[in-house]
């Protein structure tokens, strides 16, 4: 069962009301959700599809990026939602666990109902793949770890770190995560 258009609109309706001056940027995701697309689905191109991710803080305040071989660029854990998610904190979850091995009982969700932050960003057209250029509307949720050992998905991960908030990829983010880090 995929998850629910329903359920992401939920999900963003309540990101709105805690991050409202966020509410201009999800046009493009408002507007899929309006027209009744399959947000689930990766074969989703008329706007875009959802996708999840994780933002790790570990020891130290240190945040977990990882090396992606096909983008070769340092990213959050993170990717496509699959038919088997429950919904969009179980399916950043899920791709946390696959890409850097970290056991679900080895993380714990800052907020499980509400994502730290919504990243929409373009992705370019994929001739290998057949697929046109559209949108990933990534739900990045928040979560802690003490656990530093990682075992990498070889086949989409080359590498890991653990670096500072400042390495993430948007002020916004790191913002977002500094009130965090005082917490611990």
């Amino acid at each position: 069962m995929s998850i629910p258009n329903s359920h992401t609109r939920s999900v963003l309706t309540h990101y709105l009301d805690r991050f409202p001056e966020e509410a201009e940027s999800t046009h493009l995701l408002e507007q899929a959700l309006e027209d009744d697309h399959e947000l689930s689905s990766r074969k989703e191109f008329r706007i875009g599809h959802a996708t999840a991710g994780a933002v790790v803080l570990g020891p130290q305040g240190r945040v977990l990026l990882i090396h992606h071989n096909a983008l070769r660029t340092w990213l959050l854990p993170g990717g496509h939602l699959e038919p088997e998610d429950g919904d969009l904190q179980e399916a950043a979850l899920r791709e946390l666990t696959e890409e850097t091995g970290l056991a679900p009982e080895k993380v714990t969700a800052v907020d499980a109902l509400i994502p730290l932050d919504l990243d929409i960003h373009r992705i370019p057209e994929n001739p290998a793949k057949g697929e046109p250029e559209h949108w990933h509307f990534d739900f990045r949720y928040l979560y802690r770890t003490e656990e530093t050992e990682v075992r990498l998905q070889a086949e989409e991960v080359g590498d890991h770190a653990w670096r500072s908030p400042a390495d993430l990829p948007s002020e916004r983010l790191t913002a977002k995560v500094a009130p965090h880090l005082a917490a611990l």
